[in-house]
This record gives structure tokens, C-alpha cells and sequence, in this order.
């Protein structure tokens, strides 16, 4: 069997930075061992798989061990490559995805703007027995907040987020949490990292999906609906973000980097 396969860089418009994706165009979908066998061979943080069929693609994300809820950068990523190589001639793309709904993307001038579901995050007093350990923090968080198995720690700079050196074997036994950190930007409005690594993924380069729950975080405390992000990752990325009532709009570039065929 044939697999079409295209490696695209995601949340910038710089080849070699941004969060690296792989999108794979099936005409059937395969069975779930054979798709997170796949995605560990592509061995990125996340794989996309589209099945198109009557006028939308179905997707769903894996990353090299698991299937993923909600994944952002590979969405960018598959919508990047539909835009420019499949359906060159429509503004807007429709996806059902299997846990976040259906999730559309359109194209602009200036990128390619995803609506995704809100995540609105509820503050939580006490940290988990290990984060603090975990992050390799001196000190407790200024804020922890919590949703959909994401824990949110509140720090006070953006250089306190570039510096942190994490334990991710203790980040592991803190499972099914991932963990971002964040704070204000120098920059941008607001910066973070992103680690999960009992979902293969130690620490993800830029991630869409937190941006659901960090965006409302920041556009309530800084009263303002429109938001620059970045992600301090080695590879780095950013993102705008606007809240819409219970949706964000994520809006970021891609590059593609290498396309081929994968063999099974």
C-alpha cells in the first residue's frame, strides 16, 4: 500500500522552525494500530490522516504512541496542503473530526484561520504532588488552572518560561496531565511552552490546541479580544488568536518541507 505523505512546518513561515507535522491522504482509513503505527514512524509530535468524503474530510491526529482529541498545528498543517496542491480554488475547508466536532479553516491573505472550540479553564489551588519538582521550579506558580487533563501554570515572565528545564520523567507520572506554561510576552501578548511526554510527545514545539484554553486565559486578564502569541520551544512559533463567544480562531502560516510516498 501507498501512503502520499507531506511534511509541513506549522505556526511559522520559515522552513526548520515552527512545529513540524506529517499529513497522510488515505482513501479508506486503516485500522487504529496500523495508524499509530504509522505516526511513530513519522516520529513528529503529530501525524494527520484525511479521508475526504462527500464535500469534507474526516481527520483524525496521532502522535507516535496514541490518538490525540484536538490537535492544531497538524490541522494548519493539512489544511496548508489541501489549499495549495488539492482544492486550490476554495477559501474554506470543512473537517469532522471524531472528539472536537467539525472544525473549518479559511484562507487569507495574511494565513490560514482555524476555529476550534474555547477551552475555558477553572483555577485550581493545589498543584499536583510533583509538578513543582516536575518544571523545575523553585517556587509554586503564581496561578494553576485545569482543563481537559491540560494543567496551566501562571508564571510571572517570559524569561522564566524560556528557562525552564523540566524533569520529564517526573512529567510522565503526572499522566493524563499535559502541562503548558505561560506568561506575558516581551513581544507578544503572552508566551508559553508545552510538555507531554506520557503522550510521546516531550515537549511539543507549538501547539494549537492549548492555545483553546490559553487564549480566553489572556484575552479575560489583558480585556482583549485580540491576541499575538508565541511558543518559546527551540524551534519556536507564533500565532494570532481572536476569541469568538465559545470558539477561538487560530490563525497561523505553514511551510512545506518534503513530500513522498510511505510503503506498508
Amino acid at each position: 500500500m501507498q501512503i502520499p505523505i507531506f511534511h509541513v512546518d506549522a505556526f511559522t513561515d520559515n522552513a526548520f522552525s515552527g512545529n513540524p507535522a506529517v499529513v497522510c491522504r488515505l482513501n479508506s482509513w486503516l485500522d487504529d494500530e496500523s495508524l499509530r503505527k504509522v505516526a511513530a514512524e513519522n516520529n513528529v509530535s503529530a501525524t494527520a490522516f484525511l479521508v475526504e468524503k462527500n464535500g469534507h474530510y474526516e481527520l483524525r491526529w496521532f502522535t507516535p504512541r496514541c490518538e490525540i482529541r484536538l490537535c492544531g498545528h497538524a490541522t494548519l498543517a493539512s489544511a496548508h496542503i489541501l489549499f495549495s496542491a488539492v482544492h486550490t480554488e476554495l477559501k474554506t475547508l470543512r473537517f469532522r473530526t471524531r472528539f472536537a466536532g467539525e472544525l473549518t479553516v479559511r484562507k487569507d491573505e495574511d494565513g490560514l484561520s482555524m476555529d476550534f472550540p474555547a477551552l475555558f479553564a477553572k483555577r485550581r489551588e493545589q498543584a499536583p504532588a510533583g509538578l513543582i519538582a516536575a518544571l523545575g521550579l523553585q517556587k509554586p506558580p503564581l496561578e494553576l488552572w485545569e482543563v481537559n487533563d491540560i494543567l496551566v501554570a501562571v508564571l510571572g515572565t517570559s524569561y522564566e518560561v524560556r528557562d525552564i528545564r523540566p524533569d520529564f520523567a517526573l512529567l510522565e507520572q503526572l499522566h493524563p496531565y499535559a502541562v503548558t506554561v505561560t506568561a506575558p510576552g516581551e513581544d507578544s501578548d503572552f508566551v508559553s511552552r508545552y510538555f507531554a511526554p506520557s503522550y510521546g510527545v516531550p515537549e511539543d514545539p507549538v501547539t494549537g490546541s492549548a492555545h483553546c484554553a490559553l487564549a480566553p486565559y489572556w484575552a479575560k486578564r489583558m480585556s482583549k479580544p485580540h491576541l499575538r502569541a508565541r511558543q518559546l520551544s527551540d524551534r519556536g512559533g507564533e500565532l494570532w488568536c481572536e476569541i469568538a463567544g465559545s470558539r477561538v480562531v487560530l490563525k497561523g502560516k505553514a511551510v512545506l518541507v518534503l513530500k513522498g510516498t510511505l510503503s506498508i
